[in-house]
Order: C-alpha cells, then structure tokens, then sequence
C-alpha cells in the first residue's frame, strides 16, 4: 500500500497558486496533504472537488483511489476506490500505478476473508491484475512475488485439510498416505503450485536476494513433496525447501547486518516508543501456525503519532494485524534545537504462537 502512496507522491508537484486557474491544483495539493496526515474522508473530499475541476486529471484520480482504498473496509471504499482506478485505465490502459492498486486492493480483499473458498474469486481477480502488472512492467519483481503468494494462498487451504483429514500433524513426514486424495490434490493444484514457483523464480532472477521469494518457494516446494508418489521424491523436495530457508536466512542476515553499518556509530534512530498495543493474531494465521515479524519503515510526525508506514517484510496473513498495531503506536516527541521534528524509524511486529 504505501508503495503505491509513494509512487504517487513523486508523480505531483506540490505548487500552490491564487490563480482561478489554478484552483483544482490548490484542492489536489491540499489533498495531499490531509492524506499525508491520515485524514483521508477530507482527502477524499478534496481529490474529487479537483476531479470535479479538471476531469481528464490522472494525478487526481489515482490520489482519490488511493484515498478511498485507504478507508477499506468502510462501506463503499472497494467500489468506489475501483470505480477510481477504471477511469484511469480507460484513458491509460498500461498505467503501472492503477494497475498495481487493484492488484493490491484485491488481494487485501481476499485476506479480509475467513472462508477459504469465499476468497478465490478475489485471489483470482488479483492474480489478474498482478499479471497485467508484470505485462506492463516486467522487471517488477513485486508482480512475480505476489503471484507466488496466490498461488500458495489458493493451495494451503486445501493441503491442511487434506492433512487434518488425514489424521497428520505439522511434523508428520510426507507424502499423504491416501493415494486417492494426493492424486485429486495433484489434479487440481499441481499445476497452480508449479506456476507459483515459477513465477517466484522469476522474482529471484530479476532480485537474487529477494528473501522473501526465497521463503515462498520453500513453502511450495516443501508442501509439493506430500503430493509426490513416493517418501523419495518427497524428500528430495523437502531437501530442496531446506535449501531456500538456509538461503533465506543467509540473506536476512546479511541484510540486517548492513542496516547496523549503516547507523552511526551502530546504535539505532533516537527515536523512543511510549506505546504500542499487542497486535490480534489473525485467526487464520493461527490456524495455520504462522509466525514471524513484520517489519516497517516509520515517519514518525511532530505529534509522535505514525503519519507513514512502508512494509518491508512479513507474512501476508500477519501485514493487516500488524498495520493496525503501528497505526495505534504512540512515539516519543524528537526535539531538534528545541522544536518538535518528524524522525524515522523502524518497527517489527512480532507474532509468536503459544
């Protein structure tokens, strides 16, 4: 999401003028600036008073997509926010911007549902525009990696069942033992599980230290072994997705100990948290035993309130809860020469299982 918010604030020039002419530019501007606060039913306002003003206006279209998208799930957000985004892609059928937030939209949408099989049709609509998204840009590896993510969120479901079914816990060795029930899973799934690592091959070739790829594969090659004919095969893959974790991990460090270099001195942003609630477990993750961290990149305001989050890193299924638990958080006040300033920061959300 805040990929997107960024790309969009690079695209406007923030120039104010008393001209009359000017007058949808002073709404797009101030838009913006309540959207930079968080207050986007003002944002809103403002965006569509300069769509009103100038309706062949890309920047100001895109702004009041984003607008509404950041409001889901209020009542209308989804279709307004699409209705936004089709206006732009009618008049600029490759623009990458719009394109990447209906992949997003969709995509958050399925997550907000429980139901494995109520979420497919929005997995599958994102998955088309994610496609579209590496049509227009191929060397976004992003539109790969999410492809990749689709395609693990529209098998695991199924492979849990099947395991519960059947009676095995997380450490039960594969393969399923009921023959009959692989081969269905083969049949429906196997071609989505081999186009999912396909594409998140795709993601590493174009970033080879594209962690979180590494991690995906891992999963998909890993649960791929319960489908094989036999405990071999099904070895060799398990084998196989212990590689990408080790390959992974090497990465995260690596990662982890440059950011250290590159602080002064090593010692982290003066930046003081004063409070931040313990985010809820999605009970979906849970279910699925999912943990980690997920990592953001913080502007932290005058107020010390969170005025911009940027997703690093993190499981899926963890990114909502762990937005709303940043967006809560409360910082110290940083004080340079005696005034109040806007300070950066990074945050990790921990989710541990009991």
């Amino acid at each position: 999401m805040w990929y997107l918010i960024c790309m969009l604030c690079f695209s406007v020039s923030l120039l104010w003028g008393q001209n009359p002419e000017l007058d949808a530019r002073a709404a797009l501007n101030q838009g913006v600036r309540e959207f930079k606060q968080g207050n986007y039913v003002e944002a809103v306002r403002l965006f569509q008073r300069a769509v009103e003003l100038e309706p062949e206006n890309v920047d100001a279209r895109l702004y009041l997509g984003t607008a509404w998208m950041s409001q889901i799930p209020a009542e209308g957000a989804v279709e307004n926010a699409r209705s936004e985004f089709s206006k732009v892609l009618r008049s600029d059928p490759n623009n990458k911007t719009a394109i990447a937030s209906m992949a997003s939209m969709m995509y958050n949408a399925a997550q907000r549902i429980g139901d494995p099989v109520a979420k497919l049709p929005l997995l599958e609509e994102a998955r088309t525009w994610y496609r579209e998204l590496a049509r227009v840009e191929p060397r976004d590896k992003t539109a790969y990696y999410s492809l990749g993510v689709i395609a693990w969120a529209k098998w695991y479901p199924a492979y849990m069942e099947a395991r519960q079914k059947l009676g095995m816990s997380q450490q039960t060795p594969g393969p399923l033992p009921d023959a009959q029930i692989r081969r269905s899973l083969q049949a429906q799934f196997g071609p989505v599980i081999e186009e999912g690592i396909a594409n998140l091959d795709q993601a590493i070739a174009i970033d080879p230290n594209y962690d979180d790829a590494y991690a995906y594969k891992n999963l998909l090659v890993r649960e791929r072994g319960d489908l094989r004919e036999t405990a071999a095969d099904c070895a060799r893959d398990v084998a196989e997705a212990d590689a990408l974790v080790q390959k992974a991990l090497v990465i995260k460090k690596g990662k982890a100990g440059t950011e250290q270099r590159l602080r002064p001195g090593g010692s982290p942003p003066p930046v003081q948290l004063n409070y931040r609630p313990d985010p809820v477990y999605p009970a979906l993750a849970r279910q699925a035993r999912i943990k980690g961290t997920v990592r953001f990149t913080l502007i932290i305001g005058k107020d010390g309130t969170v005025t911009n989050a940027q997703l690093i890193s993190g499981h899926p299924l963890l990114v909502p809860a762990a937005v709303e638990a940043v967006r809560a958080s409360r910082y110290e006040v940083t004080m340079l020469n005696g005034q109040p300033v806007e300070a950066f920061t990074q945050a990790d959300i921990v989710f541990k299982l009991p």
